[in-house]
């Protein structure tokens, strides 16, 4: 008779087993793969590789750019949002790391009630009031037979690590911003000194053609030519005064300073120097951008997720165990016989879930899919964009030496029409025609100077300004 129960259950068990067989995973798998570095042509770099400092903004020797980047990194709430980002993901991990442990609970419940006369429970309870007690310690343990507490907590530290590339994404973002605008308001000021050169040498020729109108050597049209350039030099002067008053409002914000001035002296290009720069693309140039790490570690993450997911279709087996007091009156509650006990396991084994598992996985995988092609698509842009900065770097250098020339030939121009005007061998017009090309030539040359700044910036940013991994670690692990 034993045997035939013990074979009964024997049955039961197998036929649980089989129709946990059902739900299965079969079909459900992650279709996209990962970009590396030869499938998008970063070819090993020939000697030492391009990488940025993690302060890399000192190497400019302007202190007063090095001052307002360390306050910006200190101050700038968008900064600080990335920051409390990263510790919440950095708190998701250590929860997840906690699942893996045992779990102690303590618990006291005091409890009066009437039970009725009518029911189930015997005189002399029936029909009486009485206070009841219940003072306990539970325990419990998930044993992670398969994996599935271990990928959660794989999972959320993938995301904890993507979470701190995203700060540091900012940190560099954030630098880069500062020396950019830094370096914009540094170029109105140049135009500034440009403009006002423009001025004043626009007034010393109103004052020779007053001169020669007065000995007849000219017209009035002359007069009104000469007289009518100043108000434009003027113009120009206020417009750029008003571009370098809005850079000025731009690097207080960056630098959370709200509508105090943070610039103390007006900065030039002249007293910036210029950093080396790369001439080509390395191959670690993955590694070293944050930006590009963070979609990396969401693959991590998505891939211990889609663990997870599998590792739900598997049996969950818990080890529970209690020990308390518990009576009916309070009086009697720590008396030796109101002790009570008991340990065992505790198994759940999925049979039909009508497809709840399934589902959950495929939408793990699609998520795995986006993961890995947000990472192909980070890979593309950070290649795109060093490129890119490598290329205007080049250009910039020629063109600089293009403009060197073509700003002394229209100095010589000028000067040549300004003494032919003198002698009267040629006209005012002539005049102002050679001075226009001056004028945008000195334009041109601080302009070029300005974006080989701006460029350098750039592409320090490209190649990841100074990100180096942090690893995120719990306690426990």
């Amino acid at each position: 008779m034993r045997q035939s129960k013990n074979s009964r259950r024997l049955t039961a068990l197998a036929a649980a087993l089989l129709l946990a067989g059902c739900a299965n995973m079969s079909g459900i798998e992650s279709q996209a793969s990962v970009r590396d570095a030869a499938s998008v042509g970063l070819a090993p770099a020939q000697g030492q590789a391009f990488a940025p400092a993690a302060q890399w903004w000192r190497e400019f020797g302007d202190d007063q750019l090095n001052q307002l980047v360390d306050l910006a990194l200190r101050d700038n709430p968008t900064l600080k949002i990335a920051q409390a980002r990263r510790a919440r993901a950095q708190a998701v991990s250590e929860v997840a790391d906690a699942a893996r442990l045992p779990q102690v609970n303590g618990s006291l419940e005091l409890t009066g009630q009437r039970y009725s006369a009518n029911g189930a429970v015997p005189p002399p309870l029936a029909g009486s009031m009485r206070s009841s007690g219940t003072l306990q310690l539970s325990a419990s343990w998930e044993i992670d037979f398969f994996g599935k507490n271990q990928a959660a907590l794989d999972a959320a530290l993938g995301a904890a690590q993507a979470a701190q590339a995203d700060a540091q994404a900012a940190r560099v973002l954030l630098a880069s911003n500062v020396a950019r605008s830094y370096f914009r308001l540094a170029r109105l000021n140049d135009q500034l000194a440009v403009a006002g050169r423009t001025l004043a040498q626009r007034n010393e020729s109103l004052g020779l053609v007053r001169e020669r109108v007065r000995a007849g050597l000219d017209t009035q049209l002359e007069l009104h030519q000469s007289e009518g350039a100043l108000p434009e030099a003027r113009q120009q002067i206020e417009a750029l005064q008003e571009q370098a008053e809005l850079a000025q409002h731009a690097l207080a914000a960056l630098t959370g300073q709200g509508n105090r001035s943070v610039v103390r002296a007006q900065p030039t290009l002249a007293t910036v120097t210029a950093v080396a720069l790369p001439t080509q693309l390395p191959a670690d140039l993955l590694a070293q951008r944050a930006d590009v790490a963070a979609a990396r570690w969401r693959v991590e993450a998505a891939g211990h997720d889609v663990k997870n997911a599998k590792a739900q279709f598997y049996p969950n087996i818990n080890l529970l165990a209690f020990a308390g007091l518990s009576s009916i009156g309070l009086g009697r509650l720590i008396d030796s016989g109101s002790e009570q006990w008991g340990v065992g396991p505790a198994i759940r084994l999925p049979i039909f879930e009508g497809g709840k598992l399934r589902a959950n996985l495929r939408g793990k995988a699609a998520d795995l899919d986006a993961a890995v092609e947000s990472y192909n698509a980070a890979v593309l842009d950070a290649i795109h964009d060093a490129a890119d900065q490598i290329a205007s770097s080049r250009s910039i250098a020629r063109q600089q030496a293009e403009q060197r020339d073509a700003h002394a030939a229209a100095e010589s121009a000028y000067q040549v029409a300004l003494q032919r005007y003198k002698a009267g061998l040629g006209t005012y017009l002539n005049v102002l025609t050679a001075e226009t090309s001056v004028l945008n030539q000195r334009r041109l040359a601080v302009d070029l100077a300005a974006r080989a700044l701006d460029t350098q910036v750039a592409l320090v940013r490209a190649f990841g300004g100074g990100y180096t991994a942090e690893a995120v670690v719990t306690a426990s692990r």
